[in-house]
This record gives C-alpha cells, sequence and structure tokens, in this order.
C-alpha cells in the first residue's frame, strides 16, 4: 500500500490512549510516524516522559488523571479492568479538530472517540495490541456485545501479531481487510543504549551462560514458575549458570527472600528497577532471554532482546511467541512446568556454542521490524482509513 505523503502532511492525527506510562518503546515509532505525518498529537493522562532521543520529537497532550476501578480478579494473569474517561479530553480534542485518529484498546476512550465520529466525521483507527484471556474477556457477554458495536464503527484495526487478527474477525466479527496484523511496537537500540554508562551490572565473577529476565516482578510474569526451575537444576547439581532479575514489583521482596531461603543467591541476582536507555547495556552483557509470562498480549521485550541477538526462551502464552522460530532462535515452553524451563535452560548451558547461532538469526528474524518499517505501516493504514 503506497502512501500519499503529500496527502498525509496536511492532514491533524491523534493518539488516544488512556495510559502511556510504560509505553516507552512506541516513542520511536511515533517519533518516525510524525516524519511522516507532522500534525500528530498524544492525548494520555499517564506520561512517563520521553525516553532519549525522542525529545520533543512529538506534542503531548496529558488530559485529566489515569483512573481505574476493577471490574474482576484473575490469578494469574491481566486484571480486568474499567479505564474511566476524563471529561477533559473532549474539548481538546475537538479543538484539534483531527481528521484521523488512533486510539488504543477497547475503553470508554474509545467509546466516546467513536460516539463522536458522526458529528466529527473524523476516521477511527482501533489499535488492539494482541489477544490474551482477561484482555479479551470473551466470557463476558456484556462486554464482547459492547465491543462488536464499537466494531462496527471503526474504520480500521491495527494489531501486532495474528492471534489479534483471530480474536478480532472471529469475535468481533470485523471484516478482515479492515485488520491490519504486523508488529508495530519495535524496539529501538539506540534508545536502549542511550545510558548504556550508567549500566552498573558486574559479570567478571558471574558463571556463564548468564540469563536474563526484565519485567515486573508480579505474578503474571511468571518469575515464580523460572525460580522453581532454577531449584530443580540446582538439586540436579547444575550450578553454571547466572539468572539476572531486572525489575521491580509486589512480589519482589518475596522472591529474593525465596531465593536466599533455598540458597541460590550465588545463582541468582536481582538488580531492580533499570532505566529504559540503560536496558541495553544488560542484553549485551547477557546470554539468553527467557520470558516466563502467563498471559501476555505482545512482550516487547523480547523483540528488545532478539534486536541484541539474544536467544530466546518464550512462554507459550505471549503475543510475541508468533515471531520466536523454535528450534532456530530459541524455545517456545508452558511457564506453568518450571520442569520444561529447566530442560531448555540445560540446553544451552550444556551447549553453550548454540548461543551466538541462535542469536544471529534472532537478529535476522528481527531485521525488518524497525520503528521507521513501524512508522510506515501506521501511515499505510491510515491512508486506508481515509480512502475507505
Amino acid at each position: 500500500m503506497d502512501v500519499p505523503n503529500n496527502e498525509l502532511k496536511i492532514i491533524q492525527v491523534a493518539w488516544v490512549s488512556p495510559s502511556m506510562k510504560l509505553g516507552f518503546y512506541i516513542q520511536p515509532v511515533l517519533r518516525n510516524l510524525n516524519k511522516i505525518i507532522p500534525g500528530l498529537e498524544i492525548f494520555t493522562s499517564e506520561w512517563p516522559g520521553f525516553v532519549p532521543g525522542c525529545e520533543n520529537a512529538f506534542k503531548v497532550n496529558i488530559v485529566g488523571k489515569y483512573r481505574q476501578i476493577s471490574v474482576g480478579k484473575t490469578n494469574a494473569g491481566y486484571k480486568r479492568i474499567v479505564q474511566l474517561l476524563p471529561l477533559e479530553i473532549i474539548p481538546n480534542l475537538l479543538k484539534l479538530k483531527p481528521q484521523v485518529i488512533f486510539v488504543t484498546g477497547l475503553s470508554l476512550w474509545t467509546l466516546l472517540v467513536l460516539m463522536l465520529k458522526p458529528l466529527t466525521k473524523w476516521r477511527v483507527i482501533i489499535i488492539y495490541s494482541g489477544s490474551s484471556p482477561n484482555i479479551d474477556m470473551s466470557d463476558s457477554p456484556v462486554r464482547n456485545f459492547s465491543r462488536r458495536i464499537m466494531a462496527e464503527s471503526a474504520d480500521a484495526f491495527i494489531t501486532n501479531s495474528q492471534g489479534g487478527k483471530a480474536y478480532l474477525t472471529n469475535v468481533l466479527k470485523v471484516e478482515d481487510p479492515r485488520v491490519f496484523a504486523r508488529p508495530y511496537q519495535i524496539p529501538d537500540k539506540q534508545a536502549l543504549l542511550q545510558s548504556r554508562k550508567d549500566n552498573k551490572l558486574n559479570l567478571s565473577n558471574t558463571q556463564h551462560p548468564v540469563f536474563l529476565f526484565i519485567g515486573q516482578t508480579i505474578h503474571r510474569k511468571g518469575l515464580t514458575f523460572l525460580l522453581e526451575a532454577c531449584l530443580l537444576l540446582e538439586k540436579q547439581g547444575c550450578h553454571n549458570y547466572t539468572l539476572i532479575v531486572i525489575g521491580d514489583g509486589s512480589q519482589r521482596q518475596e522472591l529474593e527472600n525465596w531465593t536466599r531461603e533455598h540458597g541460590l543467591q550465588n545463582r541468582i541476582k536481582f538488580e531492580g528497577w533499570v532505566d529504559y536507555g540503560s536496558l541495553g547495556g544488560y542484553f549485551e552483557s547477557t546470554d539468553v532471554f527467557i520470558f516466563p509470562t502467563l498471559e501476555d498480549i505482545w512482550g516487547m521485550v523480547v523483540l528488545e532482546a532478539m534486536l541484541f541477538a539474544k536467544p530466546i526462551m518464550c512462554s507459550k502464552y505471549a503475543g510475541v511467541s508468533e515471531i520466536i522460530s523454535s528450534g532456530e532462535n530459541g524455545y517456545i515452553f508452558d511457564p506453568f512446568d518450571p520442569t520444561e524451563i529447566a530442560k531448555f535452560m540445560q540446553l544451552f548451558i550444556d551447549n553453550p556454542n548454540v548461543i551466538n547461532s541462535m542469536g544471529s538469526k534472532s537478529q535476522d528474524l528481527i531485521a525488518d521490524h524497525t520503528p521507521e518499517a513501524a512508522a510506515k505501516f501506521l501511515a499505510e493504514v491510515q491512508s486506508f482509513a481515509l480512502k475507505h
């Protein structure tokens, strides 16, 4: 699909997302999108600030205060929530008068954009990052009905994964031509290396291979089962590896205590929270990336690891598992099975020579997925929405 640059440059475009608190990764894509569409403006209630290299690359409007209410609890997956709508966004959007709105998810924010559509005549592109049980909420007839109503009014949909496309077409009954499935959440290597000097990880006396986990230390991320896999390796007499854990969250203290209680503190090292611009240094210093999530609609951190030529051990419940070529650039596993996790870790421990070859395959698989390519893709979908 060709992008008519002369047409795109004269229109106003809004990117509407309730929260961008953890959306560091999307900023390089938006920076490149703004080069194609200089009229791009962001509307959100949670903004973490610009990542290095993206400072003031596009206009950000912070509207209201982010609020949500819980509508259900889960043991392993995402919380079921309703993101509340700050009414301040209405005059802000009407003042901008965008011809096209990209809106993330199927929330009250999306409902507002669609309700105003008959009056404003703007085109609406819904971004549905990917599919997972608690995000889809397919077991909720009321939610399914309301989402199908919203889906009928949208002009196009964007999703990272084929799983997301299957949900949109099979469950919400969106016509196939209106759904565009391609990874748009793409990392930028330079953004991850902006603060390389702040990398305080010292691996000089560390046993390799070094496995790396990056993510929130919460139950959904599956770290509990990964640590149990390490205990299995310990009981089997396997000591020649290291696991680095980067991240913070409600389980961190509990998991650190568990590690000490089981005598694994020499094998497992908790590094805590690391700024986004420093993560590249950690990818460079380690050998294999592990993503044991129990439920994730995508999994940007896997793409980041692939960018740095790392083999991947990936949960089968992550949307990003679609781009893992099992046996070539890594392995896909059941995160609830510590025995299976330990088995694949043992493969890398016993065969360290495959780390470089699998890592090179990771780099090959992600080579065509760049922030520039993702921005071009978003612009192409916008062009489609304007013409249909």
